[in-house]
């Protein structure tokens, strides 16, 4: 380890958490498949249901929704599927919900198509998140923000995404002087973080705090969930898993009350397990996790998307019963 890194851990945060803070949950929402291996249409309006009923604001077409694999017939059909399930409600004020906007293929940088299925997702009543794409990930760092400037001039809102490419091939995480530049934005209203490292996320919110403090610094750090003790929000996939208990760790952050720490271990707990290598066979524990809640029909994952060995369901099995005993103990202490 360097000098200096020494000296960036060494000088971070470890005393600069803030205690509550009302934390602002996004939550991505897995794309569920029926036994004849067609998407669960009703299975994932309840989801996006489920999670907007617990205070989280849904998001679609993510990676955890296959958003990337999906046609934009599909990806369309996703965005009707969640209007109608939220039927006009914002679980969180000014948010509907979130969704990708994609540009396949592997031309250059396309802001023409990017600001198309940007204002396809706002036009559906939500905020568009720029999706990393070959064309995005090939423009050059000094012109990050540009590229995201000529995006979000077709929209009201655009979040920002850095994703590692433990997640997608395409995925890049900024420079700290390109994440400077992006809070110079104005229609970027937030950027989701996702190198699964918490240096770089507290850089970029102190850099948040000094320089557009309404900036939603997003984390997407399922290995280190509590990143929200810092002032980060969250859009993760992990909570798709159990967006109630997400919610009821937050306001028990906001609330002040020490059971936060308990149900916070054992959230991460599943975190840790399924976001190991390879990170995007998480979507296959999502998907047994639905099955055995008796979300979904099935435990099947998109074509091509890697599946996790025999025996994880028991593993998981034991994880998830420990996360239902914390939820009935905080439920019994009176946990708010």
């Amino acid at each position: 380890m360097t000098p200096d890194r020494v000296l960036h851990l060494g000088s971070d945060p470890g005393c600069n958490t803030r205690p509550g803070r009302v934390i602002t949950g996004m939550s991505a929402v897995l794309l569920p498949f029926a036994v004849d291996g067609s998407v669960a249409w009703d299975d994932l309006a309840a989801g996006v249901d489920r999670t907007a009923a617990a205070g989280l604001v849904p998001a679609v077409n993510m990676d955890t929704g296959y958003g990337p694999t999906l046609d934009a017939a599909t990806r369309s059909r996703v965005l009707a599927a969640t209007t109608e399930a939220l039927a006009g409600r914002e679980p969180v004020p000014g948010w509907a919900f979130v969704a990708g906007a994609h540009v396949d293929g592997d031309g250059p940088f396309d802001a023409d198509g990017y600001r198309r299925a940007a204002a396809e997702v706002e036009a559906a009543g939500g905020v568009a998140i720029l999706f990393p794409s070959a064309g995005l990930a090939a423009v050059p760092e000094p012109e990050v923000a540009a590229a995201h400037a000529a995006v979000a001039g077709a929209v009201e809102r655009l979040l920002g995404f850095e994703l590692g490419r433990q997640f997608h091939p395409h995925g890049r995480i900024w420079s700290a002087d390109t994440y400077r530049a992006v809070l110079d934005v104005p229609g970027v209203v937030g950027a989701k973080h996702s190198s699964l490292h918490r240096a770089p996320e507290w850089e970029r919110l102190a850099l948040r705090d000094a320089h557009r403090p309404d900036f939603l610094v997003l984390t997407g750090n399922d290995l280190a969930i509590d990143m929200v003790r810092w002032g980060s929000d969250y859009l993760l996939g992990l909570s798709t898993m159990a967006p109630d208990a997400f919610a009821r760790r937050d306001a028990l952050w906001a609330a002040g009350d020490p059971a936060v720490h308990e149900l916070d271990d054992a959230l991460q707990a599943l975190g840790a397990f399924t976001f190991r290598e390879p990170v995007p066979a998480y979507r296959h524990d999502a998907a047994i996790v639905w099955r055995r809640r008796g979300w979904a029909p099935t435990s099947e994952v998109a074509p091509g998307s890697p599946r996790r060995p025999d025996g994880e369901e028991a593993v998981l099995a034991t994880l998830l019963d420990r996360l239902d005993d914390v939820m009935a103990d905080v439920g019994q202490a009176g946990g708010s």
